[in-house]
């Protein structure tokens, strides 16, 4: 059988003329759609260097170590977030003609915050489909300090807190805790509230001044406080001695407060060196984990000074 000339293998479709062109088009046509701008590999480039958009996320939003930026959504929350001082990254506005979002704008202005118009196609996306009302804060990832940096000084007072997975109580612990000295907070990196929005703002801005530590395994963590010199003790409503009656607290200290429902668990209880409690002489079981924290931090206090 003759060979049949000029056939030889298929090309593949980035080899071929017109690939480039429809790549291009496909990309103008998809930013039509999503109102969002297209840009050069020169000018992503600079965008992600100076923190703009490319495409419909923020440009460096999933950071090498896995981090993403946390996104506040809404007139009121965006607002009050930046009156407490929320460290933003970034404004995204669709329109200026409510008054708590020109608020936000001379606030995020005040703050150097970048201010970032955008249509609501975008807004959509970056904000997964949630109420947005056309405006969103790109909150910065916060960055965790070690465990073992707390114990620096002669005395440290260290607060630990388990099973708190509200960010709010949360807030108010470091709140108490910049209130009444303390070096910092303890958290556990897994089941626990972490810092977030609602830690920021719960925390009056305190979080600028109080490290947080994340604990890989918070009864490790603890044991390891007790090696170094401290004492640990935990709040919990079966304790023997009352927080007032802790002498012991005048020096290296960790106070351990779990949450209000189920307290602390078991192995953190067990490695606690004494279970302390609160007196109520009223009709309440129990306190908020953020109220108890900030009444045990000043018996804590009073009894260093």
């Amino acid at each position: 059988m003759a060979k049949r000339k000029g056939k030889g293998p298929t090309p593949k479709a980035e080899d071929r003329h017109w690939h480039g062109k429809r790549q291009k088009a496909r990309a103008v046509k998809s930013a039509k759609r999503t109102g969002t701008q297209t840009l050069g590999p020169g000018a992503r480039a600079k965008a992600a260097d100076s923190g703009d958009r490319t495409g419909g996320r923020p440009a460096g939003a999933r950071r090498a170590n896995g981090e993403v930026p946390e996104l506040v959504t809404g007139r009121n929350p965006v607002v009050e977030a930046l009156r407490a001082g929320v460290p933003g990254t970034a404004l995204y506005v669709m329109s200026s003609t409510d008054e708590r979002v020109r608020e936000s704008i001379q606030l995020a202005a005040d703050r150097r915050v970048p201010l970032l118009e955008t249509g609501k196609n975008e807004l959509d996306r970056l904000t997964d489909g949630a109420v947005h009302q056309g405006i969103a804060l790109q909150v910065k990832p916060y960055r965790y300090t070690h465990p073992d940096d707390l114990l620096a000084g002669t005395s440290p007072l260290i607060v630990a807190v388990d099973g708190i997975t509200d960010p709010r109580n949360l807030g108010a612990i470091v709140r108490s805790a910049a209130a009444f000295g303390a070096a910092g907070v303890v958290v556990p990196e897994r089941r626990a509230a972490g810092v977030n929005a609602g830690a920021w703002k719960a925390s009056a801005g305190t979080l600028a001044t109080v490290p947080v530590a994340q604990a890989t395994n918070l009864t490790r963590q603890l044991k390891a406080y007790q090696k170094a010199g401290c004492f640990v003790a935990g709040l919990d409503a079966g304790g023997g001695v009352t927080v007032a009656d802790l002498e012991i607290a005048s020096g290296p200290f960790v106070l351990v407060v779990g949450s209000e429902g189920k307290g602390l668990g078991r192995l953190v209880a067990d490695t606690c060196d004494m279970l302390v409690t609160i007196p109520m002489p009223g009709k309440a079981e129990s306190l908020n984990a953020g109220v108890a924290a900030g009444i045990a931090l000043y018996e804590v206090s009073r009894l260093r000074s």
